[in-house]
């Protein structure tokens, strides 16, 4: 994946998955210089397949962006492996920092560095995310359709995955762990829908033949469960950008961190977007894609407009030189005949 990496570029995207590239890839086929850095850990890879994204629906996450980086490529964007670090504002646009030493240059920034899912103090539950340790409904729900699952309380968000669970199997299970049993419309809301709720500490998972076959209390109860689902907190990966006084800020739903930005990635910082789940922490592969060729677009009319301005004061300039050159040669002229 490695590429030269010039001084400079009219846009820097940092982050190469779906909202990365798909954003380099406007910018490219709009003609400008550009280059995504990736760090080469993509949130969805511990995933068989990417579902919900008609027409790739199953697709291998890495086949995915294997294939968005060769459509990149096809336009003359550039896509490097790399680490970016920090970021600061210079004359005239931004340098980019990268681990090792390297710096880069951009007129424009486009920041698509996803999120980091931190999920709860469970052993087992990060050696099976992504297989029978779900999270999202719309991502994996079909692939456990009408097995036992189990939904694990973890935050604002947990009775509400219960429920949409509910919609794929008959039989789902409410971990209440260490969290207050729910209640009020939210235990009503349960009990309608058939979801039993079992109170006490999760201690760990029950694994057999490489799957997952139970839920273990810390009274040493298991529960028979052939998935568990778990909203983790999503943390947006935007530390690097702190000297241009950008930071995460909890998401309004409480879910996690996330870079504030308009409808079309803008954010508070002049000329930095964002795209993806950095900034939309609920958004799919598909979303993330779109939300990144809108800011690859928006991107390219701010530079459009910059350049726009540059070229009509460059055509006034020389018109006001000249100008005045014959003002002066005028008086001149009169003076040296006397008039």
């Amino acid at each position: 994946m490695t590429e030269r990496l010039k001084d400079a570029y009219d846009v820097v995207v940092v982050g190469g998955g779906a909202a990365g590239l798909n954003g380099a890839l406007m910018l490219a086929r709009s003609r400008r210089s550009v280059v995504v850095v990736d760090a080469g850990s993509p949130r969805n890879a511990p995933a068989e397949g990417v579902h919900g994204l008609l027409a790739r629906d199953g697709m291998p996450p890495a086949e995915l962006l294997e294939r968005g980086r060769a459509e990149v490529r096809r336009y003359g964007g550039h896509v490097v492996a790399g680490t970016v670090t920090e970021a600061v504002r210079d004359d005239g646009g931004f340098t980019v920092g990268l681990a090792g030493g390297r710096t880069v240059r951009a007129r424009r920034l486009l920041v698509t560095t996803g999120l980091v899912d931190e999920l709860p103090d469970v052993p087992g539950l990060a050696e099976r995310w992504g297989r029978d340790v779900v999270h999202c409904p719309y991502c994996h729900g079909w692939e456990v359709r009408d097995q036992a699952i189990g939904v694990l309380s973890s935050g604002p968000m947990s009775v509400h995955q219960a429920l949409l669970f509910r919609q794929l199997s008959d039989d789902v299970v409410f971990f209440a762990h260490t969290a207050p049993r729910p209640g009020g419309e939210q235990a009503e809301q349960l009990a309608a829908r058939g979801v039993r709720v079992v109170e006490g500490e999760v201690a760990g998972l029950e694994v057999a033949d490489d799957r997952l076959v139970g839920v273990r209390l810390a009274g040493g109860a298991v529960v028979a469960r052939d998935a568990l689902a778990v909203a983790s907190r999503m943390t947006a990966r935007g530390g690097f950008l702190a000297g241009l006084g950008l930071r995460p800020v909890e998401h309004p739903t409480g879910a996690g961190e996330h870079i504030p930005a308009d409808t079309v990635g803008r954010t508070d910082v002049p000329g930095v977007w964002v795209a993806g789940n950095v900034t939309d922490l609920s958004a799919q592969v598909g979303a993330a894609a779109a939300a990144g060729a809108m800011a690859g677009a928006q991107i390219n009319a701010d530079l459009v407009a910059e350049e726009a301005r540059d070229a009509v004061a460059a055509r006034r300039e020389p018109f006001s030189a000249e100008s005045e050159a014959r003002v002066c040669e005028a008086v001149l002229g009169d003076r040296r005949h006397g008039l």
